[in-house]
């Protein structure tokens, strides 16, 4: 299991006066169903201000964060869904979804916190979905993550 090693927070992150943006994929619903509840669950416990915007799929990711920064976000959570078939296709857009998230958090100097979950099988992003009976919640780490950055991007900067 990937959450071998994972940090546990000892502190809650105070989300107050962030504004966050969840961008989502609209493909395998009930796990991308399963991460937005995580994400929005940490961001309310953290008291910031967030919204949801689903896009067509993983591709579509980068572009949304890009508007969402452009809009006055202060961080984005990018949910995603990506599983491996028969074709390269996997490799292309996964490596595209998280070259251009990259990208955009670089060019933005903005935080985005990754949930896009790369997959052999379907039971694998059940596993990490945040659901009933699952081994993780990669939605709640995404948002937790994106939270912390913004601090410390905004501690740096002075």
């Amino acid at each position: 299991m990937s959450g071998a090693g994972a940090p546990t927070p000892q502190t809650p992150i105070d989300g107050t006066g962030l504004r966050v943006v969840i961008v989502a994929g609209t493909w395998h619903d009930v796990i991308t169903d399963g991460l937005i509840a995580g994400a929005q669950r940490t961001l309310d416990t953290a008291g910031a201000a967030h919204s949801l915007v689903r896009v067509p799929g993983s591709f579509e990711l980068a572009l949304a964060a890009q508007a969402a920064f452009a809009g006055g976000a202060d961080a984005v959570v990018a949910l995603g869904v990506i599983i491996r078939g028969g074709t390269p296709h996997f490799e292309y857009v996964s490596a595209a979804t998280t070259d251009g998230l990259n990208r955009v958090a670089l060019d933005a100097g903005k935080p985005v916190g990754f949930g896009v979950l790369t997959l052999d099988d379907e039971q694998q992003g059940i596993d990490r979905a945040g659901l009933p009976g699952s081994k993780e919640d990669k939605g709640a780490e995404a948002a937790d993550a994106a939270l912390r950055m913004a601090r410390v991007v905004a501690e740096l900067r002075g």
